[in-house]
Parts: C-alpha cells; sequence; structure tokens
C-alpha cells in the first residue's frame, strides 16, 4: 500500500479517472473498431497511468498499463487492427489493474490480485519492469497465446464516492463570494455601532426630558406663574421615549447575535475554501529524485539530492507554476553547477556533490531555498556577457556590488554561452523563472561564493486568494502595501533628508537609504494644502520595503491599518496597470488598490524625488551664482554650459585650492565639484568648506565617477548635500538637485 496519505488519495482519484476514460475508450471501440480518436484517448490514459504508477514505484500496475499501451499504440500506428477478442483481453487487464489499484490504495486486499503472466513481474527497479515488458510479446496483441487471467468480481460493498474533483477556478470564485460575505460581516458589524448611537441619542434625550419635566414640577408646585403658551410636563413622552429605547436595546441583541453567528461561519466558510486550495510541497518534491539521479549519470556525475520541508503546504497554483521552473533550476545545478567527482577531489571536495531543496514557511509566505556546493557564480563572466548582450555597461557594472551582478543572470537574453566554460553556465531560461515568480507574487534571490557553490531563494505567498497588507494613506485615498515586504515604519522629518545622486535619501542604521513620497512614485496629482498647514508638518510616516536585498522607503501621509485581504484580480482591460497589483474592499467597504512592490521599486530606481516637501518661497530676481570646480578642461566646459542654460551663473576652477580661494571673492549659492583633482581634491575641498561656520549652510554636489558605495559613504562624511556619479551622470539630475538645495 502506499505509505504517504497525500499521494494515496491523489493516485486513487486520478486511476480512477484513467480507468473510467479507458474503459468507456474501450466500450466505444467495441463499436467503432477503426475510430481514431477513442484509441488516442485510450492510449493517453493507459500512457497516463504508467507515469502515475511508475512515479510510486507500483510496478505490476505499471507493467500492465504499458503492455496496454503498446498495444493501443500498434493500433494507432496501423501496424495491428482492433478486434473484439483484443478489445476484449484489454478489458480484462483493465479489471486486474483495478484490484491493484485497490490494493495499492488500502481499498483491497491480496485476495483480490491474481498472479497470471499479465502480472509475473518481481517488485524490483523501474528499468527491470521496462526491460520485462519490452522483451515478452505483449498480452495484448493479436500473436499473444494466451489470455491474462480473468479477475474475479469483487465483493460488493456499498457505492461510495470518496472524493471530488473540483476545478481550481470554481475554488476561486467560491472564495471571492467569502470574501464578499466578510465584507458584508463587517458592514453588519458596523451596523451595530449605529444602533448603539440611536441608543445613546434616546438615553441623552430621555434625560435631558426628564430634567427639563423636573423643572416644571418644581416650578408648579412652589405656585409660580405659568405663561399661557409655556410647555407641560408630559410624562407620556418619557413612556415613548423608554418603549423606543427598549425596543433598540433589543434590536440591538439581536443583531448582535446575528452579527457574531454570520462572523463564525464567514469566518469558517473562507478557512475552509483556503485549506481546499492547500497542498504538501512533497507533491511536487516526489518528482526530482528521479530527475537529479538520471541527468547525474548522463554526465558522468555523482550527486545527492536533499529534501527538507516536503510537508510545507502551499497554494495548489503555486505547486503547479513552480514544478517547471524548479526542475529548470535542478537541471542547472547538476549539469553546470555540480564538478565532475575527479575535479572536485582535486579541490579537496568529497566524490559525491550535494544538491539541496529546503522549504519552509512563515505566517504569509513559503521559503523555497535550493542551493548546492558547486562552483559558483563567475561574477567576472556574468558581466562581460551581460556587456556583450548590451543589458549593461562598463561603467555600470563598474558602480554594481557583486550581489547586483549575480542578479543579471535573470536578466531577458542573457546567454551562458559566454561563460559556460569559465563556470557555472546559469543563466538560460532563468529569465522566465523569475518571470514566473514575480507572476505568482513573489521574489526571487541568489547568493553565490565562487567554488563554494550558490544558493537561489524563492518567496511566494502561501495562498494567493488572500494577501496580508499594511493599509496607508496618500493624497487622502487608501493603498495596500503587502506585508511580507514590509520592514518596519518611521517617522522622517525634513531635516534628516539629503540627496544621493538626485534621490531624497535617510540614513538607516548608517545606511543610506533612498526614499520618495508613494503618491509621486503612483503619479498622483499633489493633494493640496495650506501653507500653513504644511510647514507644521515637519515629519511624514515613512514605510521602509524591502525586495532582491534592497531597502527603500515610502513616504505617506498616515498609516491606517493591517488587515488580511482577497486580492480581486485586474479587468482585461487593465490586466497590466504598472504599479497595481490588484485591488480589494476594505472592512470598511472602501477600494482599496495593492501596490505591486517590483514596479514600486523599478519606480524608485529611476525616480528623482524632491528632497524636501517643497516650501513656498519668493523667485528671486536674481541669477543663482555656482562654483564650479573640475580639473578637466572638456568636462568643465560642458557642464559650465548646462548650467548657464539653465540660467545660472557660473564661476570655474580648476582645483580644489583655486576654489576655496575664489569662495572669498563673493556669496555663492553652491558649489559643484569633482573628487580627483590636483593640489586639493574635491573631498579635502568639502570638508574645508564644512569647517567655517559661514559655509555651514552653503549647498556642495559632488560630481565624480568614483562610483562604490564606500566612495558614497566618504562623500557624504565629508559634509556633502549630493552625490552623483558620472557613469550615470545626467544633466537633468544636476540641475533638479540645484533646485531642490539652493
Amino acid at each position: 500500500m502506499i505509505e504517504d496519505k497525500t499521494l494515496r488519495d491523489l493516485f486513487r482519484t486520478e486511476a480512477e479517472e484513467h480507468l473510467q476514460h479507458l474503459d468507456d475508450a474501450l466500450l466505444g471501440l467495441e463499436k467503432k473498431p477503426g475510430d481514431q480518436t477513442l484509441v488516442e484517448e485510450a492510449f493517453r490514459n493507459a500512457h497516463s497511468l504508467k507515469g502515475a504508477a511508475r512515479m510510486l514505484g507500483l510496478h505490476g500496475i505499471q507493467a500492465i498499463a504499458h503492455r496496454l499501451e503498446d498495444g493501443l499504440n500498434a493500433a494507432r500506428r496501423g501496424a495491428q487492427a482492433l478486434n473484439p477478442e483484443l478489445i476484449g483481453r484489454m478489458s480484462s487487464g483493465l479489471g486486474e489493474v483495478r484490484a491493484r489499484v485497490k490494493e495499492a490504495v488500502g481499498d483491497g486486499t491480496s485476495d483480490d490480485i491474481h498472479t497470471g503472466e499479465a502480472t509475473a513481474i518481481a517488485p524490483g527497479s523501474a528499468k527491470v519492469v521496462a526491460e520485462d515488458s519490452a522483451a515478452r510479446p505483449s498480452a495484448f496483441t493479436q500473436d499473444a497465446g494466451t489470455e491474462p487471467p480473468q479477475s474475479s468480481p469483487a465483493p460488493s460493498a456499498p457505492f461510495r464516492i470518496e472524493s471530488v474533483r473540483v476545478e481550481p477556478k470554481k475554488l476561486d470564485a467560491l472564495m471571492t463570494q467569502a470574501g464578499e460575505l466578510t465584507v458584508t460581516k463587517t458592514r453588519a458589524a458596523r451596523r451595530l455601532a449605529d444602533i448603539d448611537a440611536l441608543i445613546d441619542f434616546c438615553e441623552e434625550w430621555e434625560r435631558e426630558e426628564g430634567a427639563r419635566q423636573a423643572r416644571l414640577g418644581s416650578g408648579i408646585r412652589r405656585g409660580e406663574t405659568r405663561r399661557q403658551d409655556a410647555p407641560r410636563p408630559s410624562p407620556a413622552l418619557l413612556e415613548r421615549l423608554g418603549r423606543v429605547k427598549g425596543q433598540l436595546g433589543q434590536l440591538r441583541a439581536g443583531c448582535g447575535e446575528d452579527s457574531a453567528r454570520l462572523e463564525a461561519i464567514a469566518g469558517e466558510l473562507e478557512s475552509g475554501i483556503r485549506l481546499i486550495r492547500l497542498l504538501p510541497l512533497s507533491t511536487v518534491f516526489r518528482l526530482f529524485p528521479r530527475m537529479v539521479h538520471d541527468i547525474a549519470q548522463e554526465h558522468g556525475k555523482e550527486v545527492e539530492l536533499v529534501l527538507e520541508g516536503e510537508d510545507t503546504n502551499a497554494d495548489k497554483r503555486i505547486l503547479e507554476e513552480m514544478k517547471d521552473p524548479l526542475m529548470h533550476m535542478l537541471r542547472n545545478a547538476v549539469h553546470h553547477g555540480i564538478e565532475a567527482p575527479e575535479v572536485r577531489e582535486q579541490m579537496g571536495k568529497p566524490r559525491i556533490g550535494q544538491v539541496r531543496i529546503t522549504a519552509s514557511q512563515t505566517a504569509n509566505s513559503v521559503l523555497i531555498d535550493l542551493s548546492d556546493d558547486g562552483r559558483g557564480l563567475d561574477t567576472g563572466a556574468i558581466g562581460r556577457a551581460a556587456v556583450k548582450r548590451g543589458l549593461a555597461s562598463e561603467e555600470t557594472l563598474a558602480a554594481m556590488a557583486p550581489a547586483q551582478i549575480h542578479s543579471l543572470i535573470f536578466a531577458s537574453g542573457l546567454s551562458t554561452a559566454g561563460f559556460v566554460t569559465n563556470v557555472s553556465g546559469r543563466g538560460v531560461g532563468l529569465d522566465v523563472v523569475r518571470a514566473n515568480v514575480e507572476r505568482l507574487k513573489g521574489s526571487i534571490q541568489v547568493d553565490s561564493s565562487p567554488g563554494r557553490g550558490m544558493s537561489i531563494r524563492i518567496r511566494l505567498p502561501v495562498t494567493l486568494a488572500t494577501v496580508r497588507v499594511l493599509i496607508v494613506q496618500a493624497n487622502g485615498h487608501p493603498y495596500g502595501l503587502p506585508a511580507e515586504s514590509v520592514l518596519g515604519s518611521r517617522m522622517v522629518a525634513s531635516k534628516d533628508i539629503f540627496t544621493v545622486e538626485g534621490r531624497q535619501t535617510v540614513s538607516l542604521g548608517g545606511r543610506p537609504v533612498s526614499i520618495a513620497g508613494l503618491a509621486e512614485l503612483l503619479e498622483l496629482p499633489r493633494a493640496m494644502q495650506p501653507a500653513k498647514e504644511r510647514d507644521a508638518q515637519d515629519a511624514s510616516p515613512c514605510v521602509l520595503l524591502s525586495l532582491e536585498d534592497e531597502i527603500f522607503g515610502v513616504l505617506v501621509d498616515e498609516l491606517l491599518d493591517e488587515q488580511e485581504v482577497i486580492l480581486k484580480p485586474q479587468s482585461a482591460l487593465l490586466r497590466r496597470v504598472r504599479n497595481v497589483a490588484g485591488a480589494t474592499i476594505l472592512d470598511s467597504g472602501e477600494i482599496c488598490m495593492v501596490v505591486n512592490i517590483q514596479d514600486l521599486l523599478a519606480s524608485m530606481r529611476t525616480h528623482a524625488a524632491a528632497a524636501a516637501p517643497p516650501k513656498e518661497t519668493e523667485a528671486l530676481a536674481q541669477k543663482k551664482l555656482v562654483l564650479l570646480v573640475e580639473d578637466s578642461i572638456t568636462t568643465r566646459t560642458q557642464e559650465a554650459r548646462i548650467l548657464e542654460a539653465a540660467g545660472y551663473d557660473v564661476v570655474t576652477a580648476a582645483d580644489g585650492l583655486e576654489a576655496y580661494n575664489k569662495l572669498a571673492t563673493r556669496p555663492f549659492d553652491a558649489v559643484v565639484t569633482d573628487i580627483t583633482m590636483p593640489n586639493m581634491d574635491g573631498l579635502a575641498l568639502a570638508q574645508k568648506i564644512r569647517g567655517e561656520a559661514k559655509y555651514a549652510e552653503l549647498p556642495i554636489i559632488l560630481v565624480t565617477a568614483l562610483a562604490s558605495d564606500e566612495d558614497k559613504r566618504r562623500g557624504l562624511d565629508a559634509g556633502a548635500n549630493a552625490y552623483i556619479t558620472k557613469p550615470e551622470f545626467d544633466q537633468q539630475m544636476l540641475l533638479d538637485c540645484l533646485e531642490r538645495l539652493i
């Protein structure tokens, strides 16, 4: 019997389906032996049944299905004509398969199984089964001398349908309706608050009316003169108010019970539908050992595959969509990552290479780590391939960290042909892997150590039906940020913001983090506020997000709530809207757009956000004066023309020492300087300027070819307000920096 319960249930359902289709096809062929459509259908089902049995090591079922497949294949090719006698033998074979399936899934006993020639195959390896069945004549061909034994009828038992197969789209529709029910439940709960408000109003009215009547009654008892039109005490009004309040109380109690019941039913329904869609990753992982074994043998390698976390559950669609990407990465790991045994011994490694797949689960995500102890990635070779295919320039590569270069293996069009002989050969088709992961609202990242191996981490949502989001407000509207990408939040004051390469930046634990307004990234119209109110808002909430090992922040108006919501897919007309993953309906009934974090990061990378919220200032009539410091006359002339064309007056200097001397000659509004220069470099100039109190507020912009993170840190430490690298130089970026800083 199949030990794994999940696989046992799946095989029971699948085998019943294939056997039913085979039965129907054979019955049809008895009437129409030449119907090729029925032959094709029977052949496909026999082939699928054979594959499922082979995967589970059910060699007896595999052998019979294989002979069925052979006989039907001969009929497909016209090598053999189907006649009633042959079709009858095939039908008898189906009876024996049914009995063996019952035993495999625990629905029958060994007494149901006959040991005739059709099943006389020892339970050996799948390879032995294939050779055995190919060597002897098929039991379902005209040349067969004997018929396979007929299976005895099974004992009568009540007919039961143990499982029902449901199309995933029907479950999706049910999940959507469950989400609507949740919204209705929330609205019903809000009606309770409305009733409570009415009860409070009645109580207040009752108190005021009681006090008023008490005052009137007291005046009458004292013999005060009452005007003709003055109101009389009305006990009947108090009585009516009391009855209304009592009825409202009964209505409140009844609605409370209904709301509590609705909440329980909606929660159980939603949870139940979600659980139906979840399957263990073992459903996919069990396909990999044979594939890895065969690829390793084909390439003369010794590889051990380690599977961990197979009981981790994920949405059925995730398993379906990730099977092929995982198989592709496994092929790459074995074929290109693991070295030959002799090479590994020379490197001091064990002859047997190891490929490991580890699955784990957090509250909102499924993590799949695929790693090997092979040769790792060749950073230089990947860079050369990227330059050759126009995916990056030499200057851009020089400014990239190794992890960023490694991520280029997921770029579309990057082939391993340029560096397959150097180290890893990874890259072919990995753009498709990334596309699949992102389509499932996941993320992928790679880590590599030369000579020690590499690992790929895939982060996926547990279920595609719901997503946990942080609700924020931007421009007066709610937006959802996926919670798995949220690192936290902090208040950011205007004085904490500085500029690096045209982007607003704050320091987080000593590390510069780019930030931008969510409204700006979503290209929303700017919400107008009174000047006094804007000035008062010195600090804004900033949500810190993480993706692909990159941290960035978005400025929002307000943090509202965190909810698990039903993500509604976009319509065909809005199939792909930049920065938007979908929409949902909040508990309040409001429509909320859920942000696509991958798109948001891409928008951040191309967006030069304002360094601080703009403040209303009067335009100055005179031109701003800029001190331009650059030792290259060509670069100096070009930059001076850019600044003058933008309306600035420019004074130039050939090095830092000359620039510092010119600072004393007139009041400058900004300094734009290179770093590498004779006599005094740009860093020393910036430090010297910052050393004098009168220049404490003078903006300093560094424009340099030095693009490493360490160089940027040194520039900021020296006192620069902005850092623009020449490989990424854009004249508009320089002008934007000046406009914001001056």
